[in-house]
């Protein structure tokens, strides 16, 4: 643990400042747009389990639940325009995603989650007063578009913003407002549940406008990052900024280097999406694709996505299976701040090993338990015994991926690339998680419905994939300064054949790279 901390430290020296409530502040706005994205995992899986909400938008797959004693209780849900209306918001954010980066560089970082904002409170009022089919997904297209704009401007605002000490931290916050907003939907979906006369779901649809004025309110009175002021030539505010969030009349030496970084990223401006193509980079590109491929096949999203209507699937009542959707929701938050405490103490390997080793014990026993007590067709409902056992490794499945896979899944990906090509490389990044996020929410309950208790093994199984990928290619990036971060790839056995001849050329690297060794375990050599 201390030689680590020896390598945070670093040989660049220390820039005068400290965690001033200012930046606590605005980070701790900023971080609220993950409520966007968890609210809506959470509500739109218990809103498609309401029997009112099925009966006016996909009649056909009501009749099919209600008739479901007489055939396959797997198959009862089974529908792709109902899997539409979920899967079509990731479509969109996926597209959104690619026009992100030049509004954030030509406008601001602040202007992006605004423009998040209006377009997630736009879809919100059109979900609510959804009338068709054809209204809920352009409505949930509008969602999407500002979950894109919010995805990608949000983790940007805050590492440029927070302190690089506490940046790692700074940026799990975000995740903890995920896990927030899932749980705050598992509420709002358990006490929609009960209201008489059929129009819960259009309250729990139409609550997506708080947190969504939240972030729109609350980025009007946030400033933009010093940065981007840089970058957009407004030097006098930046440096005025700088001294806020820093609590500091001396940050001459911050704000030199972030000029001098604007100005070697300006040069470079003409070609990252082809920088990143290189031998040098490929590393790097492996970790911004398959860290969040893997993620989203960890089987999370059924779990967060279709909780309720996974619940009922087993046979629980309505009301037990938003209950224990709930139960869920309040777990993952639990659990984050597990990640929190220890992620710059274990390290990101560690918590990917265990988190792995958690889930995939769990989804075996899942599995099994569903296969032995309900069968492959059998009608009728899983015993109640069985169900709360289900429920109870359910848990401790979203336990283990949200101490690992869940924020880690963010933050390794935002820290390995330099600092030319990291927008490009965070970009690809968001675009493979959503086109992963589309591609399960879309195949989820057509999967359930042929693959059945099997569709625990199977996601198993990539949990496997992912585990062993990441305990033999991810190198540890704990307490290396993501200046120096091209020494984890110089250093491992099996990367260092892309980037053998690299090195950054600035002072203090080949200590850093020796304390590295030593604090790892890396014969030197």
């Amino acid at each position: 643990m201390a030689a680590p901390a020896a390598v945070a430290a670093g040989q660049g020296g220390e820039y005068p400042g400290r965690l001033t409530l200012y930046v606590f502040l605005t980070c701790a706005v900023a971080a609220t747009g993950g409520l966007i994205l968890g609210y809506d995992i959470g509500i739109s899986g218990g809103v498609t389990s309401m029997d009112t909400f099925l009966l006016q938008f996909f009649p056909s797959v009501y009749r099919k639940e209600q008739t479901a004693r007489g055939g396959s209780q797997y198959c009862k849900f089974d529908s792709q325009l109902l899997t539409a209306f979920t899967s079509s918001l990731y479509l969109a954010a996926l597209v959104a995603s690619f026009f992100v980066a030049s509004v954030a560089r030509s406008l601001g970082r602040k202007w992006s989650m605004f423009g998040g904002g209006v377009s997630f409170l736009a879809g919100a009022v059109l979900n609510a007063a959804a009338q068709n089919v054809a209204m809920l997904i352009v409505g949930r297209i509008l969602l999407g578009v500002g979950v894109g704009f919010a995805g990608l401007s949000i983790p940007i605002y805050l590492s440029e913003m927070a302190p690089h000490r506490l940046r790692g931290t700074l940026n799990i916050g975000l995740q903890l407002m995920i896990t927030v907003g899932i749980f705050s939907a598992n509420l709002v979906n358990y006490s929609a549940a009960k209201i008489r006369g059929g129009w819960g779901w259009r309250l729990g649809l139409g609550l997506a406008a708080v947190p969504a004025a939240i972030i729109t309110a609350g980025s009007l009175f946030l400033p933009d990052t010093p940065n981007s002021l840089i970058a957009r030539g407004h030097h006098e505010e930046a440096r005025w900024v700088l001294r806020r969030i820093r609590g500091t009349d001396d940050v001459d030496d911050e704000y030199g280097d972030l000029v001098a970084a604007s100005e070697v990223s300006g040069a470079g401006v003409r070609g990252p999406w082809l920088d990143i193509l290189e031998r040098r980079h490929r590393p790097q590109l492996c970790m911004a694709v398959l860290i969040p491929f893997f993620q989203q096949l960890t089987g999370i999203n059924v779990i967060m996505f279709y909780a309720p209507v996974l619940f009922r699937t087993i046979g629980l009542g309505g009301d037990a299976s938003l209950m224990s959707a709930m139960i869920t929701g309040l777990v993952n938050i639990s659990a984050t701040f597990v990640s929190i405490a220890t992620v710059d103490r274990l390290g990101r390997r560690k918590l990917f090993f265990q988190g792995g080793c958690q889930m995939l014990v769990c989804q075996i026993i899942i599995g099994t338990l569903i296969g032995v007590k309900f069968g492959a067709s059998e009608d009728g409902a899983i015993p109640k015994a069985s169900a709360a056992a289900v429920v109870a490794f359910i848990c401790v499945y979203v336990a283990g991926f949200a101490w690992s896979w869940g924020p880690l899944g963010i933050l390794v990906p935002s820290e390995v690339f330099p600092l030319g090509i990291r927008p490009a490389g965070q970009a690809i990044s968001v675009a493979v998680s959503m086109l992963c996020t589309f591609a399960v929410a879309q195949g989820f309950l057509p999967m359930l419905c042929r693959m059945r208790f099997g569709l625990f093994y199977f996601f198993g199984g990539w949990v496997i994939a992912m585990t062993l990928f990441t305990a033999a290619f991810l190198p540890e990036t704990k307490g290396v300064p993501i200046e120096k971060m091209g020494v984890v790839w110089r250093t491992h056995w099996f990367w260092q054949r892309f980037v053998a001849d690299e090195d950054d050329g600035r002072a203090g690297t080949r200590d850093v790279e020796m304390d590295y060794r030593k604090a790892n375990g890396i014969v030197v050599g």
